[in-house]
């Protein structure tokens, strides 16, 4: 059940080739990535939203997999927002890359059924900027930008599946779920739309004295 080493999918085990990944709330993260999507780091860690959701297909429903997620810089540049012509500038070279840690969906390992059964959703993953996290967190530098890749890792039952790590696993980005790591939001249309799409940013609807 192998498939000849070759580029793409052609090298990758059978029990991954088919895997398909779809984004879910993809409208949401359009019109968040039209607006340039900003995501708040915190020292304690902060939760991303829209938060990073997908539907799964092509799976062995009997094999198992290990989900994960990671983020890497889209460039090598650092980022400032300049308020009067609501639009981000490159302010020079980027810091040197935090940690690269990556996180686990809690429930790996997990049969392929029960993956596709559902949206798997990544809501207990957090952002940091502390470099010095103990937390497990994903450690980012503000005022970068980042691209959030998706992995699905089939968990290989032979005693020398490291030999063959790199067949077992396939990766998925999605562009319009790229952004940029902010200690608080510069874009104020992002800011409203954060609120008025959220359920948990309720605390701020309420206190808002706008209309």
């Amino acid at each position: 059940g192998w498939a000849g080493e070759g580029p793409g999918a052609s090298g990758k085990n059978r029990h991954v080739c088919h895997a398909a990944a779809r984004l879910e709330m993809g409208s949401l993260w359009e019109e968040f990535n039209r607006l340039g999507t900003e995501m708040i780091v915190t020292k304690a860690g902060r939760r991303m939203f829209p938060t990073f959701q997908v539907k799964l297909s092509g799976l062995d429903p009997l094999a198992d997999y290990v989900l994960l997620m990671d983020f890497i810089p889209l460039d090598d540049k650092r980022y400032r927002y300049a308020f009067h012509s609501s639009s981000w500038l490159a302010a020079g070279r980027a810091e040197p890359a935090a940690p690269g840690r990556v996180h686990f969906h809690p429930d790996s390992p997990a049969k392929g059924a029960q993956w596709m059964r559902q949206i798997v959703s990544f809501d207990k993953l957090k952002l940091t900027n502390n470099l010095l996290d103990d937390n497990g967190h994903i450690i980012l530098n503000s005022m970068h930008r980042y691209q959030p890749r998706f992995h699905i890792v089939f968990v290989d039952p032979r005693r020398d599946s490291e030999r063959f790590a790199h067949q077992n696993f396939k990766s998925f980005s999605f562009p319009e779920t790229q952004f940029m790591a902010v200690t608080a939001y510069q874009n104020h249309r992002i800011t409203q739309l954060k609120i008025a799409s959220n359920p948990f940013a309720k605390g701020f609807r309420d206190g808002d004295p706008e209309p």
